[in-house]
C-alpha cells in the first residue's frame, strides 16, 4: 500500500443517485493510468451526504472493478460509532487491503476519546488494517502524534495514517514518535512530494482524479532517485491543484471530470453546490494551465 492511492470522487447522476457505471469507468481508468491503489469514500467522496447501505454498495462496485489488481483502501468512518463499525465490516468482509478511519467529526472528542474510539475499532477488526484519517479542516479535531504513537503501540492492526493537515512539523513528529515503520500518507497535494523525503509511504491526493499517471509517475520517479523529475511534476501540477479548491472539493474535479466525458454528471450533493459562474472562469483558466496532465483539455 505504497505510492500513489487515487481518492476517487462518488460519481452521481443528475437526479443525485449514486451512478455505478461512472464509478466502474472512473476506478478502470484509474487502474490503467498507473495509480497505485483505491480509496472510496474519503473527503473526495462526499461519504457524509451518503447513506450507510450507498456507501457499502458503491465499496462493492468498486471492489468488483479493482478485482485484486491493486490495493483497495475504502474510507469507514462515520462520527457515529455503529456506522463506522457497519462500513468497516463491510470493507473486511469485501476483502479491502485496509480500511480509512476518519476522526469522528463535529464532536471534537479529547485524545483520550480517539484513543478509546480507535481502539474500539481495531479490536473489532484484529485481522484488518487500519488507517488514521486525520483531516482537522474538516472534522474539528487533531489527532496527536502521541496518540498516533499509541496505538500504533498498541495494536498491530493500526498500520497508518493519512495525514491531512498543513502543519508540516505534524508529519515529522508522527513519523518521529511512531518509527518509520508507520506507513504515512499526504492528503495535503502540495505536501505529497515532500513527505517522502521524511519517509512517507505516497499520497492520497485528490489531484489524481484529474492527474492519475501524472500523481502516480511523480512517486515513483522519487522511488528511483530521479528527484528533479520528481520535482518538476510536483510544479507542473500546482494549476490543477489550486484547480481543486476555487471552490469546495470535490465539485471543480466533478465538473473536469463530466466535461471530459469520464462521468455521466457533475453533480455534488447538498450542502454542496455546483461551481458558480466565476468559479468556471477560474477553473477553467488553470484547466488551461495544466489540462494537459490529465489527458485532456
Amino acid at each position: 500500500m505504497r505510492g500513489s492511492i487515487a481518492p476517487v470522487v462518488t460519481p452521481f447522476t443528475d437526479d443525485g443517485a449514486v451512478d455505478h457505471d461512472s464509478l466502474r469507468a472512473l476506478v478502470r481508468w484509474q487502474l490503467e493510468s498507473g495509480s497505485h491503489g483505491i480509496s472510496l469514500g474519503g473527503s473526495t467522496g462526499e461519504p457524509s451526504a451518503q447513506s450507510v447501505a450507498e456507501r457499502i454498495a458503491a465499496m462493492r462496485t468498486a471492489a468488483a472493478e479493482i478485482a485484486d489488481r491493486a490495493p483497495f483502501l475504502p474510507g469507514t468512518g462515520s462520527h457515529k460509532l455503529e456506522e463506522t463499525l457497519e462500513l468497516t465490516a463491510a470493507a473486511r468482509d469485501l476483502g479491502a487491503d485496509a480500511a480509512l478511519v476518519i476522526t469522528p467529526y463535529y464532536a471534537r472528542p479529547t485524545q483520550e476519546a480517539l484513543y478509546k474510539w480507535y481502539a474500539t475499532v481495531a479490536r473489532e477488526f484484529p485481522d484488518l488494517p487500519l488507517v488514521i484519517y486525520n483531516v482537522p479542516s474538516r472534522t474539528a479535531v487533531d489527532v496527536s502524534p502521541e496518540t498516533v504513537r499509541r496505538l500504533f503501540h498498541d495494536f498491530d492492526n493500526v498500520v497508518g495514517i493519512k495525514e491531512t493537515t498543513k502543519d508540516f512539523e505534524h508529519f515529522s513528529r508522527v513519523l518521529h514518535a511512531c518509527g518509520r515503520d508507520l506507513l504515512v500518507w499526504s492528503g495535503i497535494e502540495l505536501l505529497c512530494l515532500p513527505l517522502l523525503a521524511l519517509g512517507g509511504a505516497g499520497f492520497v491526493s485528490a489531484v489524481a482524479n484529474l492527474a492519475p499517471n501524472t500523481v502516480a509517475r511523480m512517486y515513483e520517479l522519487w522511488e528511483k532517485g530521479d528527484h528533479e523529475g520528481a520535482r518538476d511534476l510536483h510544479y507542473r501540477l500546482h494549476p490543477l491543484v489550486d484547480l481543486l479548491f476555487v471552490e469546495t472539493n470535490p465539485a471543480p474535479a466533478k465538473w473536469v471530470l463530466h466535461r471530459q466525458g469520464r462521468i455521466a454528471s457533475g453533480h455534488v450533493r447538498p450542502p454542496l453546490t455546483p461551481p458558480t459562474e466565476k468559479g468556471l472562469t477560474r477553473i477553467r483558466a488553470l484547466l488551461a494551465q495544466g489540462g494537459d496532465l490529465t489527458g485532456q483539455i
